[in-house]
């Protein structure tokens, strides 16, 4: 194993896990049963939504010929800062208020049981899934070992990212079993970074950073070099730029959202908001390769001013009881098995169709067979694994026993 592997493995484990390191954590900790809060329904549908979309932009995605100006669906990889925006939001909602009844290695403890079995799970169906996407597409594939294959996987599975010398398949990418990992790694970034001092800002200190981070994310877009938000998922000093933009301010604008307890009521509003959020998530690319500025300004509105208006209408009504409650609590619940799981099926498509040239009208149902697969495997996941594994680490780690009775908490 070269001297490269082993750097970049701690290199990497250092810059993930330092915060928690340099904070005086009680190690043994346990919080009591802190009290259920209710779901905002149509928020867990949006994410829902926005996930069904992202495996439909993937499968499009292998027919653009690698040109953002050739994608049928150009603006799904959007998503993705919408979930940091849901994020922050539902995070500061579910967690505000409780520091009184929980210690910070309590916070870390719920996040990881929320969090880290999908992860997990996600990065052994890509380690299943490895071989068989073999070929032109992924040149690397071919020449690596199991052995190497398997201690990627393991710490993939920790949620460490890999530097370039730990690649496996030719992207690049810091979870190369498991793409989309990536925004996991930020996500729980920005969960470390709302512990240990975003929690403790006052309104006005986080409109200014909400104003700076929005500021960074202008600039990237508007004055980088691609006219868009496409990256964070390698670790160079570029990629890391990108996904920190994407991050900072879709998170902290949505805790400050939620400080504010801004709403807007409008009858309808999932269905209102889900045909805004797929409007910006489908629109076509802005522009031409000359004026990517004018993308950049798209993307820019899209995410400081539609995303939190989509949020704020979100919240402001609940749905009506019956079907559409239903609704949007399966999509909710699929949302995040679905996202993180379903990159695999796209890896083996993708070799597939641009290894043998297959057309769209060719390769169409066979993309219908994958999304069926997709939405199969993520509800299975859901319901065999994912669910009693988290019910069994919350009885475990996140209960307590007070002098009368015991009760389970509700993971957030």
């Amino acid at each position: 194993m070269s001297t490269n592997f082993l750097g970049d493995y701690f290199a990497s484990s250092i810059l993930f896990w330092i915060p928690l390191l340099l904070y005086d954590v009680p190690m043994h900790s346990t919080s009591a049963a802190l009290p259920t809060k209710r779901h905002y329904l149509a928020l867990d549908g949006l994410r829902g939504v926005a996930a069904f979309l992202v495996v439909i932009f993937h499968m499009f995605e292998v027919y653009a010929n690698d040109s953002v100006f050739q994608q049928k669906l150009n603006h799904g990889y959007l998503a993705v800062d919408f979930f940091f925006l849901l994020s922050g939001f539902v995070v500061a909602y579910a967690y505000d208020d409780r520091w009184d009844r929980m210690s910070l290695w309590d916070f870390f403890k719920r996040r990881l049981v929320r969090l880290q079995p999908m992860v997990a799970i996600g990065t052994v169906i890509g380690a299943i899934f490895f071989y068989l996407q073999a070929g032109s597409s992924f040149p690397l594939i071919a020449h690596t070992s199991v052995a190497k294959m398997l201690l990627v996987m393991l710490i993939g599975m920790t949620m460490i990212p890999v530097g370039p010398s730990m690649d496996i398949r030719g992207w690049g990418e810091t979870y190369p079993l498991d793409g989309p990992a990536w925004s996991l790694f930020f996500e729980y970034v920005a969960n470390i970074l709302y512990a240990l001092g975003i929690r403790r800002f006052n309104k006005t200190v986080l409109g200014i950073l909400t104003l700076l981070s929005a500021a960074l994310l202008v600039h990237l877009l508007v004055w980088g070099p691609r006219g868009d938000v496409i990256g964070g998922w390698s670790l160079t000093g570029a990629q890391l730029h990108i996904g920190f933009a994407r991050l900072l301010y879709p998170f902290l604008a949505g805790i400050l959202l939620m400080r504010l307890g801004l709403h807007l009521r409008i009858r309808g509003s999932f269905f209102v908001c889900s045909a805004l959020l797929l409007t910006v998530l489908c629109w076509p690319r802005i522009g031409t390769p000359q004026t990517l500025w004018a993308n950049g300004i798209y993307e820019a509105v899209t995410i400081i001013v539609i995303f939190p208006l989509i949020v704020l209408i979100g919240a402001g009504q609940e749905p009506a009881p019956g079907f559409t409650s239903k609704l949007c609590k399966f999509l909710g619940d699929i949302s995040y098995p679905l996202y993180i799981t379903h990159y695999p099926l796209i890896y083996t498509y993708w070799a597939w169709v641009r290894g043998k040239h297959i057309p769209a009208a060719q390769g169409a149902l066979v993309g219908v067979c994958l999304f069926i697969a997709a939405v199969s495997i993520a509800y299975a996941c859901l319901k065999l694994y994912d669910e009693p594994l988290r019910a069994w680490l919350g009885r475990r780690f996140l209960s307590k026993k007070s002098s009368t009775a015991q009760s389970q908490p509700t993971i957030q």
